[in-house]
């Protein structure tokens, strides 16, 4: 919070008239503009539509907050809430630039807080943009110490935690807003009259709805182990090796902290399997950025999704930022993204900047099936530790896989001829292997038996592999990794 006082005061000091203030939390981002105000002796004056008494309509009322400010006289900080629909009226953009201009001239400021960003191209010179960010761990520990302390002085209430435990809350905690912290603290105590350590389960899930509500991150839970993925051994010893290296020990060591990985490779040959696994094997949380949705219609909003999509993922370090098929979300970049105005473009630009610059532990795994449409920026060495490409399972690993899929249907792998499958399979992924053991159930199941080593067979010949149908863009995508990637798996020795 004291780097965004000091830029906001900076800003103010230098006399820029319009600052936009992205946050869900109006109370806390008043308190601070309110505390600069008191520091810098200004005049300090909140509006919102809903506290403003005349009986005008809403946009006539943003027009005369609006003129009310230009008229007056003091030194002052303006703080307008929620006024981000009014910029879409004409009349209120054309006030705002009037603004603009006496407000560059006098000692006073407009700060709009608003949760989304809309800016007219008119404005967009003459906004500057901030994000405030999610309460560090002080603000969150302030917060919890103020409900131990009313829990402490409530008979019916019982409060159970040592400094330890603490401080074990505030790292479950960390990434919400002070407003959802306080609500999550209070629910935990009224649960059952305690508040311990066993209520880090309740915070926890309740974080997890918050994260979903944020739209374009979804947390996912880590269910699949590592011994769920069939072969890439030389993938999963790079992974095993890192398995501490998000520690304190590693970093009085010296080891940097791990930026990445990028998982290409053909389509159903366990890239997203992989994601999932690593969270299980590292137990850190894993959210999965979807870029379909950080793109908006509106001016500027795309950008913004992308900067709120870091910072939640930052604030919720050690984390695992899982993009699945990135080459879809940042398609266009390559031809100039010309076809949008430049939002692909300044998205993937905020996007490598921080994966360069980036100093928490968010390590992000990224996957991607069409080599054609990832820009080469992305793929320059320094953004991923590493890059890996996962080709189609040779025989034993296709055995292997076989033996995973007939496990988690709870039959013995011993019953069924796996070195036969795994030779009639040739060219099939792990996902096709897969559902033809789930077709093979189907068949015995309609005729009320156990399936068997035949109806997997039969399920087989029935099926045209991937490797037959896009047998050119997968021997064009080994032809790229050969050079330019490491192999997931350990090269087959011919005999």
């Amino acid at each position: 919070m004291d780097d965004v006082s000091k830029e906001l005061t900076l800003l103010i000091r230098a006399r820029y008239p319009v600052v936009y203030l992205l946050t869900f939390e109006e109370d806390r981002a008043e308190k601070t503009l309110s505390s600069i105000a008191s520091k810098m002796k200004k005049k300090f004056v909140s509006w919102s539509v809903t506290n403003d008494s005349s009986k005008s309509h809403a946009p006539m009322k943003a027009l005369s907050a609006l003129e009310d400010a230009i008229q007056s006289a003091d030194s002052a900080i303006f703080l307008f809430r929620d006024f981000h629909p009014f910029l879409k009226d004409e009349q209120v953009i054309r006030k705002t630039r009037d603004l603009v201009n006496d407000f560059a001239r006098s000692h006073k400021t407009l700060v709009i807080v608003s949760p989304t960003m809309t800016i007219p191209a008119e404005l967009e010179k003459d906004i500057t943009i901030l994000d405030l960010p999610l309460p560090n761990r002080a603000e969150i520990e302030s917060s919890l110490n103020e409900a131990i302390s009313f829990a402490q002085r409530n008979p019916n209430l019982s409060v159970s935690l040592n400094d330890e435990e603490k401080n074990s809350v505030v790292d479950a905690t960390l990434g919400l807003t002070l407003t959802e912290a306080k609500r999550i603290f209070s629910k935990a105590m009224l649960t059952d009259h305690m508040f311990s350590t066993k209520d880090i389960e309740l915070i926890l899930s309740e974080k997890k709805q918050l994260i979903r509500k944020s739209g374009s991150l979804e947390y996912f839970e880590a269910s699949d182990k590592l011994t769920d993925v069939g072969g890439m051994n030389t993938l999963k010893r790079w992974l095993t090796k890192r398995h501490s290296s998000f520690s304190n020990k590693a970093r009085d060591y010296g080891l940097p902290v791990p930026k990445g990985v990028m998982l290409l490779g053909v389509q159903g040959c366990g890239k997203s399997l992989t994601a999932k696994a690593v969270a299980s094997l590292w137990n850190q949380p894993l959210l999965r950025l979807d870029m379909g949705k950080i793109f908006s219609s509106y001016i500027g909003s795309s950008e913004e999704n992308m900067r709120k999509a870091i910072a939640t993922a930052e604030s919720l370090a050690p984390v695992i930022l899982w993009i699945d098929e990135i080459e879809k979300g940042l398609s266009g970049v390559k031809s100039g993204g010309g076809g949008d105005s430049g939002v692909t473009a300044r998205i993937f630009g905020t996007f490598l900047s921080w994966m360069q610059e980036k100093t928490k532990p968010v390590f992000v795994l990224a996957t991607a099936n069409n080599i054609k449409e990832l820009p080469p920026e992305l793929l320059r060495k320094g953004r991923f530790d590493e890059i890996f490409f996962i080709d189609l399972p040779e025989k034993k690993e296709r055995k292997d896989i076989f033996a995973i899929h007939v496990r988690k249907r709870k039959r013995d792998p011993k019953k069924y001829d796996l070195d036969a499958l795994a030779e009639v399979s040739d060219g099939f992924s792990g996902a096709e292997i897969e559902m033809a053991i789930v077709e093979s159930m189907y068949i015995a199941f309609g005729e009320n038996r156990e399936f068997n080593t035949g109806d997997i067979t039969t399920a087989l010949s029935a099926t045209v592999p991937l490797s037959r149908t896009m047998a050119e863009d997968i021997s064009e995508l080994r032809s790229w990794a050969k050079e330019r990637a490491r192999p997931a798996s350990e090269p087959v020795e011919e005999v």
